[in-house]
Parts: C-alpha cells; structure tokens; sequence
C-alpha cells in the first residue's frame, strides 16, 4: 500500500483543508477512562515505527503528527523502517533482555506474519482497538478484514487504518485491452518479453503476486486459510511454480534483477520500461495522476474472480513507554477527516476503514465530495476481494522462492 513521490506543497494545501474541516467536526463523546488516557498521553512523544520509504506516507505520518500535537499535546516521531521486521525484533530483543517497560517502540504499522508473530508470543499491548472512542465507526460488518488479519483475529491487539486491494495498473493509450486472467497475462508477458516484473520477495508486493497466481492456479484456494500442510504443501504449490518458471526468463532485464518495493516498480511503470504494474492500493494510479507523475491514460483492472484485499493495522509493543500517546494515534488516525485526507487521491488515494453510513452528515459529506480519479475503479468494479492466505504459506513460499529464482538484492 505505498505510492511513491508527492509533492510537499499540494500536500500541504490537501492537510490544511483536513484541518479546516476538523475544527468543525462533531466528535463522539469521550468516556471516563479515554480522559485519564488523554491526560497520561498529554506531553509524551509516541515513536511510531513504520515503513518509511514513500514520501506520501511519510508526510502523511507527520500531518498526523501536527494533528497529534495540535489536538492533543502528543508529539508523533516517525521511525522509518525498511522491514516491519526490524520493530519486530527490537521488541522481541527488549523482551528477552528482561525490558518489560520502557521500551524504544511505541507504534508499529504491521499486519501478516509480523502480527501472527509478535500476538503468538505475548508481544502486544492490549486488547486496546475496541476501546478506542472512534471504533465504532469501524465498519467491522463490511469489511471483515479489519478484523481479521491474515486469517487471525486480531482481539483488539491492533486497529486498522487503511484497506487495500490488489489492481494492476496499464497505459490504455497503449493497450486496448488488458489481461484479466492469469493466462491471459501469461500470454501477454511471452508477447512482450522484457515489459513485466514484480518486487523481489521478500517484499510484501511481491509476495502479494505470487499469493494472487497461487489463489489462481491452486486446485483448493479453500485450503490457504488454514496453515500449510506440510503432508500437502509441495503438491498445493506446484502449480505456482510452474506458471513462475514459465515467465521467469520472460521478466524485466531476464529475472536477473527485480526492482526493491512497490516505488521502484512504479517508476519503471512511469518510465515506460515495462507496460503492466500492479499495487495494493486502488487509488495509487490516479494519485500518481494528480501528481503528475503518470499519463492520465492510465487505468486500473482487476482479474476475473477477485483479488487480494486486506487491512493495514497499527499495534502496541507490551512494554511500549508511552502507550497512551499511543492509543491517541491510534484513535486519530480513525477519525473521519484523517480518514477522509488519506482517501483522497491528492494525499494517499487508500480507501477507508469506516462504515460510511455510520458517519454524521458533515463526515459524510467529506468522502462524498472526494474526486477518486480517472484511474479509479469503483467498489462494484473492483470485484471480490480474496483473503489473505494463513501466513504459514507466505513464509514456506518466499523461502522456496529464494531458492529456486533468488538474486543478491
């Protein structure tokens, strides 16, 4: 769920009118205990460990933050990472020294197996989620990903903050008619040798792709909702690598490099060095649009059946030092008008976590004065949304995956 590069002064201009629009925003009455969270979080400074390699995400983290401070006192400090992985282990090194306060990571963007890991091993602070004043705005009926994660439920040990889908993404000034299913993309890539890739696992989207041609080859997708079987697993998967063998030596510079991230396969899809990309965020193509970075001849498609849709989540280390501040983030973040902001093409382009007809009038007029963009497809366009595999599969197939096409990095 990334976009790559924004420009700082329409952003600004984007967060100035969220402000304008929050100071009139009627809120939900705060609880008793919510204040005493407010006070404690009053002055703090929440460490937000999160993916910092997208300047849209990473000024939209720091409009959260003056909002944070503006709001409530709470001073947001954005830790970018490379790897959720990284948090993960710091946490999990604190722990092990015996650090059961105190410790340096107050917030993690984190989903999957990060999330799977660090709940299985009591990591987590909480159940908090549920408590928060803006939950019920979550639309946990509608979309069941924001409370489920990677087939988990999340118990309230993390709050969403985005929905995702995965779309592929084409110049239609260029091709006519896109592949919408997987052997029509297979044909298309040996028509056009050199013009498609995908990130390089272990990188989420391109663990992403080998999830949607496994969802589209495998005899039982049923089966991925449960965790790999190792009596079944090497027959489950062999589909997946025979379509992978198949255009492996048809890929971008003959699979002898894959681009980092989501950014980086981007922007050989501006540079015109391949001719279909794909992201886990519908209104990627038409932010890139607004920015000025892509044709407006670009266009979005799914394939035939759906494609992978999930959440992306913010949680608590148990030994966070500031875990007040840290409910206050996560409570802003689900307010409307962030939600809102973070909706619009001009910002980020994610769609929204809320149920819309939960919202006040005013809050819903905010999503429905949004312009999504020419590149984006509606809801009903956008087809079914496939669940994300048991993380068991993703961790047996990126490892196989290394083996068998792994490049240095």
């Amino acid at each position: 769920m990334t976009i790559p590069s924004m420009n700082r002064r329409a952003f600004g201009k984007t967060a100035l009118s969220s402000i304008a629009l929050m100071a009139i925003s009627p809120r939900l009455a705060l609880a008793a205990d919510w204040d005493a969270v407010l006070a404690a979080a009053r002055g703090q400074t929440v460490y937000w460990h999160a993916w910092g390699g997208d300047t849209k995400i990473n000024d939209f983290i720091a409009f959260i933050g003056a909002q944070a401070q503006e709001r409530h006192g709470v001073t947001l400090e954005h830790v970018k990472l490379a790897s959720t992985a990284d948090a993960v282990a710091r946490v999990l090194a604190e722990r092990d020294a015996g650090q059961t306060s105190g410790g340096a990571v107050d917030l993690i963007w984190i989903n999957g197996e990060n999330f799977a890991a660090m709940k299985a091993q009591g990591l987590l602070f909480g159940p908090f989620a549920e408590a928060l004043p803006n939950w019920p705005l979550v639309d946990t009926a509608g979309k069941p990903a924001t409370v489920t994660d990677f087939t988990l439920p999340t118990e309230g040990y993390e709050s969403p903050w985005a929905m995702a889908q995965f779309v592929f993404e084409y110049d239609s000034a260029l091709l006519a008619a896109p592949p919408r299913t997987l052997a029509a993309l297979k044909d298309w890539i040996k028509a056009n040798p050199g013009r498609f890739t995908y990130p390089q696992p272990p990188d989420y989207l391109g663990v992403t792709f080998l999830k949607q041609v496994l969802y589209g080859v495998m005899a039982d997708p049923s089966a991925l909702q449960a965790p790999a079987d190792d009596a079944g697993y090497e027959a489950a998967v062999a589909p997946l690598w025979a379509f992978l063998d198949e255009i492996h030596p048809l890929l971008w510079r003959e699979a002898k490099a894959f681009p980092e991230n989501e950014p980086a396969l981007g922007q050989l899809f501006a540079d015109g060095e391949i001719g279909i990309s794909f992201a886990f965020n519908p209104g990627r193509a038409s932010a890139e649009i607004a920015a000025g970075n892509l044709p407006d001849t670009v266009r979005s498609f799914v394939l035939e059946g759906g494609t992978i849709g999930n959440a992306s989540f913010v949680a608590i280390p148990f030994n966070a030092a500031h875990q007040a501040g840290a409910q206050v983030i996560a409570n802003l973040i689900l307010d409307p008008a962030i939600q809102a902001a973070a909706q619009d093409p001009a910002t980020l382009g994610f769609q929204t976590v809320l149920n819309l007809a939960a919202l006040t009038p005013e809050d819903r007029a905010r999503f429905d004065a949004l312009e999504l963009g020419v590149a984006t497809l509606s809801p009903a366009d956008l087809g079914p949304v496939l669940l994300e595999p048991h993380a068991s599969w993703m961790v047996r197939i990126g490892a196989d995956w290394a083996k068998r096409y792994g490049v240095a990095p």
